[in-house]
């Protein structure tokens, strides 16, 4: 255990943030997601048991988000539905990423194959156990200065 940092974050998981540079990109994936198949060999971490918007919350409360990135957030659209659409998991990923101070135009909702296609530069795949369809997101990170 360390002072001040959220206890879901694991020895793993605080390793893999710490070794990320700024640009690099981690996904935070629901329970039903393919990590292991996406992953391509890149780490995976569990956190089984725990909601997207808990384990987005804990990852960002050691990850600054991107400014110099028109979004540096993202979640997966669901299928077929209406623009501007959002299931509660997604909806509470949003407010989160407002409450970190950006803005609801800065989390981009991505149709499920595009999402894919991004899940390629992600450096990082946290498995969360939200057990809601579509519980994914990716968080690009900010430079941290001194």
């Amino acid at each position: 255990m360390l002072k001040g940092i959220d206890p879901l974050l694991t020895p793993e998981l605080l390793m893999h943030l710490c070794a990320m540079g700024h640009g690099e990109w981690v996904a935070v994936v629901d329970a039903n997601f393919t990590a292991d198949f996406l992953s391509r060999g890149k780490p995976v971490v569990r956190l089984p048991g725990h909601s997207l918007e808990r384990v987005s919350r804990a990852v960002l409360s050691v990850f600054p988000l991107a400014s110099d990135v028109a979004q540096p957030a993202a979640f997966m659209r669901v299928c077929n539905s209406h623009e501007g659409h959002r299931t509660a998991a997604q909806q509470a990923l949003v407010d989160l990423v407002v409450a970190e101070g950006m803005t609801e135009d800065q989390v981009q909702p991505l149709e499920r194959y595009a999402f894919y296609d991004r899940i390629k530069e992600a450096s990082l795949i946290v498995q969360s156990g939200e057990a809601t369809a579509y519980g994914n997101a990716l968080f690009c990170k900010a430079v941290i200065l001194a």
